[in-house]
């Protein structure tokens, strides 16, 4: 919104503000005015505008050049407003002027809003208001266009592999050589990715955030890079197996190029010590948000990298460079259609092969014979939680020892000697039975005692 003198508000409005547009998209919107003071307008006019823009300084000249996606100039009028002869038309305060506009984003690939360090990709409206006698009034609202990039096609699904070796050397001495070889399942990613790594190799990752490339990135749960890497170590230093999301935009002016590097994220593995080796298998990274790869512009480029290395102590790293492509949000559906379309399949001809239902279990009163049945009451364990009509028990069995041996008191008058604890001593280990049965524990000495008293 601008103010100027006579003029209380001068602003353009989107028909869908937060709209990401595509090639072939129609593009609506008004642009508002209302004035404080009797007004005469020559004319509203709208510009469209879609350019990318390289730029930068090189000692004292300036390297500077522009690419031209869409240009749309119209006149705009009112509707419903009577105009003189030569178009101008009268706004009064206390009303709300609308003129309406609109456009079709033309066909083809166009550049995907962008803005890096030397260069940048841009669309926006500019709306402009003229009376006599009077400096135009100017005002511009951008807006987001994105072109989308396939990942699914066969190139983009294919695995991307690369491998190096290095000598070492100490003094012109050979020290032994470091290797490094590294996979990945497929080239192509989806846009809008959380930035957080895990490890799951030999050693837990490292986590290194880093600041966002570009200034529009928004963090967004995506797909994640599975490396599997092997590192070999013959040489007598101990060497660090990294890896990271590396950003490369190509700036392109006057026959001059710009190139700018910046890492996104990084995992690291374990220290590799002499004569030992690492292997990565399934460690993942998960991408940051970014822009969907730029490729199609002759002027800027934006590329991404998985950069695999290994540090040497005294040495140049050993850097492995897989090429990855960031494709737009669309081609999200798209895959995950494709991959539930093979789910779907293959879940299908699991259940063709499935084996058919079991038979019912047989009777119980059928195969147990009456001898063994349980003959006891049960005793309720819990209630059914799920509400069936009968609770569940269980079986509390009854145990029947053998009868302990018998015993028999030994009379007070016993002569002593009869037997240690004396008088009223039982067998170790009997219990109480009846008084009339003879305890084999103890001895039975009447008849002795008979012999001495006659």
């Amino acid at each position: 919104m601008v103010m100027f003198k006579k003029v209380k508000n001068f602003a353009v409005a989107f028909s869908e503000p937060d709209k990401v547009y595509f090639s072939g998209d129609k593009v609506a919107g008004r642009v508002l005015v209302e004035v404080a003071e009797v007004t005469r307008v020559t004319a509203v006019k709208v510009l469209a505008c879609g350019v990318a823009r390289v730029t930068w300084a090189k000692g004292p000249a300036q390297c500077r050049q522009e690419m031209e996606y869409l240009r749309f100039e119209d006149v705009l009028a009112l509707e419903e407003q009577p105009t003189d002869e030569d178009g101008s038309v009268i706004l009064r305060p206390g009303n709300k002027y609308e003129y309406k506009f609109g456009f079709e984003l033309p066909q083809g690939p166009l550049g995907t809003t962008f803005k890096g360090k030397y260069g940048s990709v841009d669309y926006w409206v500019q709306a402009s208001l003229e009376r006599p006698a009077c400096p135009t009034q100017q005002i511009k609202k951008r807006f987001e266009v994105m072109d989308p990039v396939d990942v699914n096609t066969p190139e983009l699904l294919s695995p991307v592999a690369a491998k190096k070796e290095k000598k070492v050397s100490c003094m012109f001495i050979p020290d032994g050589r470091v290797s490094v070889s590294a996979q990945i399942d497929r080239k192509g990613f989806c846009e809008g990715e959380d930035c957080w790594e895990r490890g799951t190799g030999a050693g837990e990752a490292a986590r290194e955030p880093q600041t966002p490339l570009t200034s529009g990135a928004f963090p967004l749960a995506g797909d994640e890079i599975c490396i599997n890497a092997d590192f070999e170590n013959t040489c007598s230093r101990i060497v660090v197996p990294k890896a990271a999301i590396v950003a490369k935009h190509t700036y392109l002016a006057n026959g001059q190029t710009k190139v700018f590097s910046q890492k996104l994220s990084c995992v690291r593995g374990n220290h590799i010590i002499s004569g030992t080796s690492e292997s990565w298998r399934g460690k993942t990274i998960r991408v940051r948000k970014l822009k969907p790869s730029i490729l199609g512009c002759n002027i800027l480029r934006v590329e991404y990298f998985l950069q695999i290395y290994v540090s040497v102590p005294g040495s140049k790293k050993i850097i492995l460079e897989l090429p990855l492509v960031i494709g737009s949000r669309s081609g999200i559906g798209s895959r995950s259609s494709s991959m539930a379309s093979q789910t779907s399949s293959e879940m299908s001809w699991v259940d063709l092969n499935l084996p058919d239902a079991p038979e019912a279990p047989p009777c119980y009163l059928d195969i147990v014979p009456e001898d063994h049945r349980l003959e006891s009451p049960t005793t309720p364990l819990l209630d059914d939680p799920d509400g069936f009509d009968s609770p569940i028990f269980m079986y509390a069995p009854e145990f029947k020892f053998m009868p302990p041996p018998t015993y028999t008191e030994v009379s007070a008058a016993a002569a002593p000697g009869q037997g240690p604890g004396g008088a009223g001593a039982a067998c170790p280990g009997s219990s109480p039975s009846s008084r009339s049965q003879v305890d084999p524990c103890v001895p039975n000495n009447s008849n002795n005692a008979n012999n001495n008293i006659q």
